[in-house]
């Protein structure tokens, strides 16, 4: 796709497209009754889709919300299905071809092919090399304040609409921004807010990089690093950074944001990070081992198979297998006596 999008709505709005956009909205959700309902019509509602959105009638229905306390409180927005599919529509076919290609190559967060692993190992990387080059240097680790609460919506379309040449098209982004009537904050929950939000701190990854001109700086949504030479370098970056924010986007820094001597290391997606070993934090700790013991009372109970089980650890288990866990692995899966779920597994294969 071009740089700039401008003709393109009614080329991809077509009965074709939003299928796949259903098709790809449902993977992993078929259970779910909202969807079952939608399967047994699909053609009439993909065809009803088609015609709003043709005619531009389509209204953007309300959200249902509830909480997740994981891995902090969180209000959840979550809206009808049929809009999901236009979300998915509107992301695939347009702003991820004409955006994600703009974004720098150190910003990880819903880009296909990078995430957190990647970004963490890049992170260790880049320290390892800033010791052989300069021995000491400094850390600066920076987070957005409330960052998807406090999204301008105004700001946002400027940016969008330097790209997006598209009246027709800016016309349902609109129609899914101010869904909620709110001229701040992005919905958790929206497939869209993932995209917008990334694209909402480009313009600092973009600043940070060509205006500043700093090598080693990594984003994951709103958390980054920075690794400099000298401490007066990190204060001047940090001050620059906090004017571009609050003058640019509306936003600001929080607690959570310091400047480090090197051989301290960083908390970044999880993981504290230093030049020889990369660790799970404490608090992911604690989780995963209460989890674990959760799951081995299960297990010993006979309420669930160790096959369960090891469904329920996966992402845990993802989240700790590029980190340095060879004590904590053996201490929670292979000490006797303890309902070993790994060996468990074994068997019943």
């Amino acid at each position: 796709m071009p740089k700039t999008i401008k003709n393109k709505y009614y080329k991809y709005l077509t009965f074709d497209k939003l299928m796949e956009a259903h098709l790809r909205s449902r993977k992993g959700k078929g259970y779910r009754k909202e969807v079952i309902l939608f399967n047994l019509k699909q053609e009439e509602y993909i065809m009803y889709l088609l015609e709003v959105l043709r005619n531009k009638s389509y209204k953007h229905g309300g959200y249902s919300t509830f909480y997740v306390t994981e891995p902090k409180l969180r209000k959840i927005e979550k809206s009808r299905y049929i809009d999901r599919i236009v979300h998915r529509w509107l992301v695939d076919n347009f702003l991820e071809p004409c955006f994600v290609p703009s974004f720098i190559c150190c910003s990880y967060a819903c880009i296909k092919k990078r995430g957190m692993h990647k970004a963490c190992l890049d992170v260790q990387r880049a320290i390892r090399h800033c010791k052989n080059i300069w021995g000491s240097y400094y850390i600066l680790k920076m987070d957005v304040t409330k960052y998807f609460e406090n999204i301008n919506k105004e700001i946002l379309l400027g940016i969008l609409e330097r790209k997006i040449l598209d009246k027709d098209l800016m016309w349902l982004i609109k129609e899914i921004l101010y869904a909620n009537k709110r001229k701040v904050g992005l919905e958790i929950g929206n497939y869209t807010s993932q995209i917008f939000a990334n694209i909402y701190l480009n313009e600092v990854d973009q600043y940070v990089k060509k205006i500043l001109g700093i090598k080693y700086y990594f984003r994951y949504m709103d958390d980054s690093v920075l690794l400099v030479s000298s401490k007066e370098e990190a204060k001047y970056c940090l001050e620059k950074i906090k004017l571009f924010l609050d003058k640019k986007l509306g936003l600001s820094l929080n607690k959570k944001t310091q400047i480090f001597k090197s051989k301290q290391g960083v908390n970044f997606c999880g993981y504290k990070i230093n030049e020889y070993r990369l660790k799970i934090r404490d608090k992911g700790k604690r989780k995963l081992k209460k989890k674990v013991r959760k799951l081995k009372c299960l297990v010993k109970d006979g309420k669930i198979s160790s096959i369960e089980a090891k469904k329920y650890l996966v992402g845990h288990m993802g989240y700790i297998k590029v980190a340095d866990t060879y004590n904590l692995e053996n201490k929670l899966f292979y000490r006797e006596g303890e309902g070993n779920i790994k060996n468990r597994i074994k068997k019943e294969k």
